[in-house]
């Protein structure tokens, strides 16, 4: 906007003499704007890391909850919470209808059962995972370390096992080596497996846990048929949409009732893992508490720049009431002062925040320990959507406290004004 039209809106006009120090010379004004405008820059760019930041280790925690056990589970309807499960009978038709589900992504079949694993240097509890023709190794081959995922074969029972890294470290294990597990029922029962692959989660809970086979030597160990597993996995386009697709899985699965009686139950991941979902949402308050501060302290900051710039005006704003200049026009003068200081404030914060979060996502400077942290590296997730509420939501608050002050403008009293010094 060039000066001229500048000079039609008053208010705009004297805003920017103002900031460019052209009225009464440079006191104040200059290192108090930079003040002002420095620490909305810095509060922009801690929230915009504390979002990406915030919503990244959410989304990877996420994603590794759910690369284990999948969104939703329909299993038999029993009293039975352990891994050595009563088997339900696969429903071709029933995976049709839950396919139609909006939202559903992929079904497949599973089975779990516990033993123990013994090498010449330890022994190790264990629960294996049994995996199917239509099982998505999507999620364990991101997280495979070493070798690959067990063959699985039309013909025969395969005998590889995929353990995790953790594992492979007590057991002193590698890809290729022999493993014995025992299984207690009537009688102790031992398989054979050899290692096809380790993989490596970082997230303890579950790599000391699970080891993952051919779900046919889980049924023969259990004298179940190829048609009898533990239940499904539903993986869902929508992890926001849950609650709701769970509740038409439900509908569904609940009208189906096998020959000898069984019952399907539905559950959602949150449910399963109701600990750690809810150590995720006390993540959430955290985050909310962190923005809330962060906006209070940059908004008192310009609080008082703003105040400051007003009082050292006194003379001007007494000069300008005496020539008959309106409050409110006085008034505007600062807000659209405090507005330009703002809105430059968003600006390189947002630039600086949002090229931190490139480097980050993109080169993994910012290292972390997995044994504390569950991730190798700080994560990154942030969205256009996010950015725009974060700037509306920070700009116009920030605005909206700067209103209160600018009544300062209205006790001013033109006689006393001009006799300040």
């Amino acid at each position: 906007m060039s000066e001229n039209q500048d000079a039609l809106n008053f208010e705009l006009f004297v805003a920017r003499k103002i900031r460019t120090g052209t009225i009464g010379g440079k006191k104040l004004s200059e290192p108090v704007i930079k003040v002002a405008t420095l620490s909305i820059i810095l509060g922009m760019v801690v929230m915009i890391l504390s979002l990406a930041i915030g919503f990244g280790f959410q989304r990877e925690i996420k994603a590794k909850i759910v690369g284990f056990g999948s969104n939703i589970q329909i299993t038999s309807y029993d009293y039975n919470s352990s891994y050595e499960s009563n088997p339900i009978t696969i429903d071709s038709s029933l995976i049709d209808e839950l396919k139609q589900c909006e939202g559903v992504t992929h079904i497949q079949s599973y089975a779990t059962k516990p033993g123990v694993i013994q090498t010449n240097e330890a022994i190790q509890a264990i629960v294996l995972k049994g995996t199917n023709h239509d099982y998505d190794w999507t999620f364990l081959k991101s997280i495979l370390s070493e070798g690959e995922i067990p063959q699985l074969t039309d013909s025969v029972r395969s005998l590889d096992i995929l353990i995790s890294s953790e594992m492979a470290r007590l057991l002193k294990l590698k890809v290729g080596d022999p493993v014995r597990m025992y299984f207690m029922q009537n009688n102790i029962r031992q398989r054979k497996f050899y290692v096809s692959g380790i993989y490596n989660s970082h997230f303890p809970e579950y790599d000391k846990v699970f080891a993952f086979i051919d779900i046919r030597v889980i049924q023969r160990l259990n004298k179940w048929d190829q048609n009898q597993v533990a239940g499904y996995e539903v993986s869902i386009d929508n992890f926001n949409n849950l609650d709701d697709i769970a509740q038409d899985i439900h509908y569904i699965s609940s009208s189906k009732i096998e020959e000898d009686g069984t019952i399907l139950r539905t559950k959602t991941i949150r449910q399963t893992q109701a600990q750690i979902f809810g150590w995720l949402d006390l993540m959430d308050t955290n985050l909310w508490v962190i923005l809330i501060l962060i906006l209070v302290v940059a908004g008192f900051n310009m609080v008082s720049g703003l105040l400051i710039l007003i009082l050292e005006r006194v003379n001007m704003i007494g000069i300008f009431k005496a020539l008959g200049a309106e409050n409110w026009k006085l008034r505007k003068v600062f807000l659209y002062l405090a507005s330009y200081i703002v809105g430059r404030g968003l600006l390189w914060g947002n630039l600086i925040g949002v090229l931190i979060c490139l480097l980050q996502k993109y080169t993994h400077f910012i290292k972390l320990d997995p044994n504390n942290y569950y991730l190798e590296t700080v994560p990154i997730y942030i969205t256009a959507w996010h950015l725009v509420l974060l700037n509306v939501g920070v700009g116009l608050i920030t605005v909206l406290m700067l209103v209160g002050p600018s009544f300062l403008v209205t006790r001013i009293l033109p006689v006393k004004a001009i006799r300040f010094n």
